[in-house]
């Protein structure tokens, strides 16, 4: 059966993810739906990329991404396909794509523009029910991604800043890129980055600020600290995290999206 994970900002309470999976099922009627997650914070691209990140590379060969963040919807933004070497991508074009599909082998990007793929009647409100679930559901079927429109480099997508930190000779500076529902803190520092910057100083001693909270050590669990105290700790993502065992950093330190934790090394 063919896979249709979804994505989007549209939450459970209304009607819109169950209408997308209507139409979708209209199309493709054996479908596997998967909902990724619907409760990415409303507009919040950044948040909806940073899921659809984390999420793609654990799902089959020729699974169909549809994802709806869109916060520009029935604007001049485009709405794209994108064939990877594994999966398809179906979604706006404002970034949303951006840092999954960087982390893949791209084999073509087109434009949805052939509205035969689309629902008869397009709204200016929701492309999520008139152009990316029936394009999706096409796809599953086994259109070819050609037919929805002209093709498009990689180059004219729309992107966001690259899903890594800064690093300097002595000192990385990460970001905080999103507040997860336990409020842990989650920054744009790779693990496998950290650990080439560590063996080309030459040293492992460091220590790592952010707001209030000074570390100079990692931890592998949540529970090697005491309840109630933070951690340091690369988190199911691989990405570095500001936590607290059994609390909410965010809330606790004020740590909000977009602050830099920097970390630098300390001489022998």
């Amino acid at each position: 059966m063919p896979i249709i994970a979804l994505l989007t900002d549209f939450g459970t309470q209304d009607i819109y993810v169950g209408i997308m999976k209507g139409v979708i099922l209209g199309i493709c009627p054996n479908a596997q739906i998967v909902d990724l997650t619907h409760e990415i914070p409303p507009q919040d691209i950044e948040a909806g990329a940073l899921a659809l990140w984390g999420a793609f590379r654990f799902f089959p060969q020729g699974t169909v991404f549809c994802a709806v963040v869109d916060p520009t919807v029935g604007t001049n933004r485009k709405a794209v396909a994108v064939q990877t070497s594994s999966q398809f991508f179906v979604g706006p074009d404002n970034g949303l794509l951006w840092w999954a599909i960087n982390d893949s082998e791209v084999l073509k990007v087109v434009e949805l523009k052939n509205s035969a793929y689309f629902l008869p009647i397009v709204s200016k409100t929701f492309h999520g029910r008139d152009i990316f679930a029936p394009v999706s559901a096409h796809i599953a079927k086994g259109v070819s991604i050609d037919k929805f429109g002209p093709e498009l480099s990689v180059e004219e997508l729309r992107k966001l800043p690259p899903l890594r930190a800064s690093f300097g000779t002595q000192t990385i500076i990460a970001q905080v890129v999103h507040i997860d529902r336990f409020g842990n803190a989650i920054t744009n520092l790779r693990r496998s980055d950290f650990e080439s910057w560590l063996k080309n100083i030459g040293q492992n001693r460091w220590v790592a600020t952010i707001r209030s909270l000074s570390f100079n050590s990692l931890n592998q669990s949540y529970g090697e600290v005491p309840e109630g105290e933070p951690l340091l700790i690369f988190n199911s993502y691989d990405l570095l995290e500001i936590a607290i065992n059994l609390g909410n950093a965010a809330k606790m330190f004020g740590i909000g999206k977009g602050d830099q934790l920097e970390i630098r090394t300390v001489k022998e």
